[in-house]
């Protein structure tokens, strides 16, 4: 599990589930990763330049059109969907989680 920013969130009207994609810069030994994530109840603002924790080394995962390299942490809450983990300081991309 790494630290990365997000450094782009597109629609993903193709996502049978209403998912973005998301673009994710993991720093220099990891590089940019590109994620299907189920957490429409974030806005796109909201998600922007954020840090979030990702499993990096799972492998890809094709979601219709799209290919899934990273998968984004998030707790599951009935009432307010995906809650995403990240932390709560500025820390470097890339940055190990331990």
């Amino acid at each position: 599990m790494r630290v990365g920013r997000i450094v782009a969130v597109d629609e993903f009207p193709e996502a049978r589930v209403p998912a973005w994609k998301l673009t994710i810069d993991f720093g220099d030994e990891i590089g940019v990763k590109r994620s299907s994530a189920q957490i429409t109840n974030y806005p796109r603002e909201q998600l922007e330049d954020t840090l979030v924790i990702g499993v990096v080394n799972f492998p890809p995962r094709q979601i219709g059109p799209f290919r899934s390299e990273v998968l984004v942490l998030g707790a599951l809450d009935d009432e307010l969907g995906v809650v995403l983990l990240r932390p709560d300081q500025d820390a470097a991309v890339g940055s190990r989680i331990g």
